[in-house]
């Protein structure tokens, strides 16, 4: 039985070198190199990568001439696909590759047997999807995948399965590269369904394709999905791995990632402290280095700063001397160590590590990202925002989305970033580009299948208080509709953003005339305060005074019940309350 594997390119690999698999073959490889789990980096969509012979001539292959009654010829395809695989390795680039490759699936789907499913011809349109993916054109290569997926009958057997199988991994890392992460995620699942049907679901690739689906999932920001299936994985390589194995180490570096965002600091350290000795015993100093960086993050977050510093230390030595003094490895280690010291108020300190990182920044060495780049200096950016250095902070938020706006699958980080700018826009009095900066993020946040998250609701209620300083108060309403009706979703009506939009939108129904409906809200924030919040909350008693106020306007009296004692106690009134901007004019908030 041939194998089912989990296609995913690592993030060294060298841009999109494709090459077209032999006629009758439709298994697709896996690079057995190991990668850090940290899902920062979409995995592109690609065919399996096999290296022409060094004795081939680099002779670029000529253009047959062909009529549309050749394509009849079942000798057809298999010649066109070797010249696809030709025009490759020639240097002559994938256009002319493609138009062999359509060639060739025109060719298979003319010669197929009627009734009966050709694997060729899925195999030659995996094909042509891999070589629009090269070309950028990601949207032609969806329905041609989606193609591909209906041509294999899982239930012929083995060959159909893997058909299946590659073309749902293919089709999901398509949607990742144009920042679709739901509907990639559904792909997946697809493709580990059919693998599990075929081998089972304790076979060691099913554990790869389980941590990859979870790597999805830790982008999508559903943690607890990704647990359970890293869970999995970790059940699976525990069974056909020898102990301290790298494959163990990979998925305790996933666990890890994902408790540390569940707030789990002590289990994420645990798995942290295993993965690095798994890395130490099979030579691997810099990985090992690089599980220290995550596991001086962790004791940062539990305000351990000496074991912190230590473990920062300790990366920094190693990635110094093997990499360099100029390594973008190292400049990440001087962004840790820069947030660690504005934490424990050595600004000094902090601001010379972020000018050393940006250093390096600024004159990467050969092999370095623009995503490395980019993902650093945005770290940078928040540190002197913090600082009350804003203009500072914008222009590197602006040096990023510029790095990133020609990249493949960097959607929603390109939308964090302008989201980020917004807020910052807007705190500086610069409305007319904040709400610019909240609706291109809007715009990549609906594109990409986000409009569901908490973070898509926030961004629409900023944005919406945008509009009304702007005095678009129609397309403010709007907003803070589409905003609360996310957030009473995903976080509950409870929720201090869901709170906050709300205020918003009954300050909105005021300056509307919407009275009533002002009222309305108003009375059921109230309510939820004293029956379920508590009532020692500050912003109640603006939120009381504002309801009297439109109620002695209406003429009306509040509708109200008894409430009991234990209801009016505030079970965290002895938290610190966030603080917030208020407009005590109309009661706008933004959080």
């Amino acid at each position: 039985m041939p194998g089912l594997v989990s296609v995913k390119t690592p993030p060294d690999a060298s841009p999109l070198t494709i090459s077209v698999p032999e006629a009758g073959s439709v298994s697709e490889s896996r690079n057995s190199k190991f990668t850090s789990p940290t899902p920062k980096k979409t995995p592109s969509p690609s065919t399996s990568r096999s290296r022409p012979s060094p004795d081939r001539k680099k002779k670029s292959p000529e253009s047959p001439v062909l009529d549309e009654s050749s394509l009849d010829n079942p000798d057809l395809g298999p010649f066109l696909l070797k010249l696809a695989r030709d025009a490759i390795a020639s240097g002559d680039g994938p256009n002319k590759a493609l138009e062999y490759a359509l060639r060739a699936s025109k060719s298979f789907e003319r010669c197929a047997a009627e009734g009966e499913p050709s694997l060729d011809l899925a195999m030659s349109l995996h094909v042509v999807a891999a070589i629009y993916c090269s070309l950028g054109r990601f949207e032609e290569a969806i329905p041609v995948l989606e193609r591909a997926i209906g041509v294999p009958e899982v239930a012929r057997g083995a060959d159909h399965a893997l058909a299946a199988f590659s073309g749902y991994m293919q089709l999901g890392d398509t949607f990742s590269m144009l920042g679709q992460v739901e509907r990639s995620i559904q792909c997946y699942e697809e493709g580990l369904k059919i693998q599990i049907e075929a081998l089972g679901e304790t076979d060691p690739r099913v554990g790869e394709t389980c941590r990859y689906l979870a790597e999805a999932r830790v982008q999508a920001m559903q943690f607890d999905e990704a647990e359970s299936l890293c869970k999995k994985t970790l059940e699976i390589h525990s069974v056909h791995s020898e102990p301290a194995s790298l494959e163990e180490a990979a998925d305790r570096r996933l666990m890890a990632l994902i408790c540390e965002a569940k707030g789990d600091y002590e289990s994420a350290l645990e798995h942290l402290v295993l993965a690095s000795m798994a890395m130490i015993a099979n030579g691997l100093d810099n990985e090992a280095a690089a599980i220290d960086v995550s596991i001086g993050n962790i004791y940062l977050s539990l305000c351990r700063y000496d074991e912190a510093i230590f473990s920062y230390q300790k990366a920094l030595t190693v990635f110094k001397s093997s990499r360099g003094d100029n390594h973008p490895s190292v400049a990440s280690v001087f962004v840790r160590l820069a947030d660690l010291y504005y934490k424990t108020g050595k600004l000094r300190e902090s601001s010379s590590y972020c000018e050393n990182a940006l250093r390096i920044y600024a004159k990467p060495v050969p092999g370095t990202t623009a995503e490395e780049i980019a993902g650093g200096i945005t770290e940078i950016s928040a540190i002197y925002e913090s600082i009350n250095e804003p203009e500072e902070a914008l222009k590197l938020l602006q040096k990023a989305l510029k790095l990133l706006e020609d990249k493949p699958g960097q959607q929603s980080t390109i939308a964090g970033i302008e989201a980020r700018m917004g807020v910052m826009f807007y705190m500086a009095g610069r409305y007319g580009e904040a709400r610019s900066s909240f609706e291109s993020a809007v715009a990549k946040l609906r594109a990409s299948g986000e409009r569901k998250s908490p973070f898509f609701g926030v961004v629409l209620n900023q944005m919406g208080l945008a509009c009304v300083q702007l005095f678009k108060i129609d397309e403010a309403v709007e907003l803070f509709e589409e905003a609360r009706g996310i957030l009473e979703k995903e976080c509950g009506p409870c929720h201090p953003d869901t709170i906050g939009v709300y205020t918003n939108l009954a300050a909105t129904y005021d300056a509307m005339g919407r009275v009533e409906d002002a009222i309305e809200i108003l009375e059921y924030v109230l309510k939820l305060r004293e029956e379920q919040l508590g009532t020692a909350n500050p912003d109640f008693d603006d939120e009381k005074r504002r309801l009297a106020e439109l109620l002695k306007e209406a003429g009306k009296a509040r509708n109200r019940k008894a409430k009991s004692l234990q209801n009016l106690i505030d079970p965290n009134s002895k938290r610190t309350k966030k603080e917030t901007k208020r407009w005590s004019g109309l009661g706008f908030r933004i959080g």
